[in-house]
């Protein structure tokens, strides 16, 4: 059987998968601007190859495809109605492609009806949450992700000990400030998030691995407990550091892709400033997390095709040496 995911951190780093909603709406089974995870029920097929594309690229953890996945984000699209049934389905395909060789993160996202002091809007959001959980059945841990209050982070954090009892990660999502609309900096955020019970903290999305350094390092001397990052592989600026903020968001993205090689890059820098469980978000397909797995250790770095330039059989061979060379 795995071990499970605080026996492995205290091993070594885990490597998360990447993206799943953008991936999946640029292969056309998902609406963009909406981004709600229906799929998993109306096309479970697609999930499961998305899956397998992951696993096969070498993570420690497949993570359900059930961002956005509330009840109050369904009824967006009419399939409020079905939200046990989508998250049971995304986290049932997720156990049977992780088998006994993965772990199976489940997912828990920001619900959009979080209200600071607002007792109803609290058990509102308490009671979506909890639906989730129920519905992803068979997990090993789970991960709450893409908070921008750290209020909301805190409640989800709170009903995943109270509900399922298993090992939880927390990532905040911070846009064009690196401080909550609740008032909370990164470093706080983590502290906050360590002292109320997450066995692991860190940061997620919104931000690509140029903007989301600064973050990491602030959380990593803030606390001590298990540290996450997963940026996006969508290239921000410091005038716009979050993707969502620019004109190509939501439909006009490709131009902005990062390489396999800029993420393979993040996970080596990322290590070394001291986080554990390194992943990314949306942008980042299998391609980038192959890259990722190799500068990681976690598969062989070795090429099954070596290029013969004396003797080409394609125009690889006359440019692989340079493109090599230039690491591009």
């Amino acid at each position: 059987m795995v071990k499970g995911i605080l026996e492995q951190l205290s091993e070594g780093v885990v490597l998360g998968d990447g993206g799943y909603i953008v991936e999946l709406e640029q292969r056309g089974w998902v609406t963009a601007g909406a981004f709600t995870p229906e799929v998993a029920l109306e096309h479970p097929s697609a999930i499961r190859e998305l899956y397998s594309e992951m696993a096969n690229a070498g993570v420690d953890v497949i993570q359900v495809m059930a961002f956005y996945g509330s009840r109050a984000k369904l009824n967006t699209v009419g399939k409020g109605d079905l939200t046990y049934e989508v998250n049971a389905m995304a986290a049932r395909v997720a156990r049977e492609v992780a088998g006994d060789r993965l772990l199976v993160g489940g997912d828990l996202s920001t619900t959009w009806s979080w209200r600071e002091d607002d007792a109803d809007a609290e058990q509102l959001t308490s009671g979506m949450f909890d639906e989730q959980i129920e519905a992803q059945e068979g997990v090993d841990f789970f991960i709450g992700e893409t908070f921008h209050h750290l209020g909301e982070a805190l409640l989800c954090l709170d009903r995943i000990k109270r509900t399922s009892g298993l090992p939880a990660m927390i990532t905040m999502s911070f846009r064009a400030e690196t401080t909550t609309p609740d008032g909370f900096s990164a470093g706080e955020c983590a502290t906050r998030l360590a002292d109320s019970g997450a066995e692991i903290v860190g940061v997620n999305c919104m931000r690509d691995p140029e903007r989301t350094y600064p973050i990491i390092e602030e959380m990593r001397a803030a606390t001590d407990v298990y540290l996450a990052a997963q940026p996006v592989a969508f290239a921000c600026s410091n005038e716009t550091p979050w993707f969502t903020g620019t004109a190509a968001f939501p439909d006009r993205l490709e131009p902005t892709r990062m390489t396999r090689y800029e993420m393979s890059e993040f996970a080596v820098r990322a290590r070394e400033i001291g986080v554990n469980y390194i992943g990314s978000c949306c942008g980042s397909g299998a391609v980038h997390v192959r890259e990722m797995a190799r500068a990681l250790g976690k598969i062989s770095g070795d090429l099954n095709w070596i290029p013969d330039p004396d003797n080409p059989m394609s125009d690889t061979e006359f440019n692989w040496r340079l493109a090599r060379g230039s690491g591009k």
